[in-house]
């Protein structure tokens, strides 16, 4: 008989640092999402003639926050703090468009029907059971 190991081995994670950053900031990209308007604001911000593909413009605006918030951590006199709320607010929105772009999967038709039959059976067997309950008092 031949002994296993009692231990799983999984790959190692590749080491990603979020974006951790102050709540004040956080808190100001958030409100400013309410005034974002991406087909005016973006091309202002990249200093580009037309706005990209919803995601695309999300590695350069990530490298420039981030050589911004360098700046802020070493407080560095250069630092543009309005610049960086509007990197911030950019981000949070391209993240969300990213998303909605999308392609969601389509289920196939197999198994929405199969679904379908999971549930009916299921309310099928709660709803027989009402019928064979015995009255308290006769």
């Amino acid at each position: 008989m031949t002994a296993m190991p009692n231990v799983i081995a999984f790959r190692p994670r590749p080491v990603r640092s979020g974006l951790r950053r102050p709540a004040v900031l956080i808190r100001a990209a958030r409100e400013g999402q309410a005034g974002w308007r991406r087909d005016r604001d973006l091309p202002r911000l990249l200093h580009s003639d037309r706005c990209p593909a919803p995601g695309a413009a999300l590695p350069r605006l990530r490298a420039e926050e981030a050589m911004l918030n360098d700046a802020r951590t070493e407080r560095a006199a250069d630092y543009d703090m309005r610049r960086h709320v509007l990197l911030m607010i950019a981000i949070l929105a391209e993240m969300r468009a990213a998303v909605a772009a999308a392609p969601q999967p389509v289920p196939e038709a197999g198994a929405v029907a199969g679904a379908a039959e999971r549930i009916a059976r299921a309310a099928g067997s709660a709803l027989s059971g009402l019928g064979t309950a015995i009255p308290a008092h006769p």
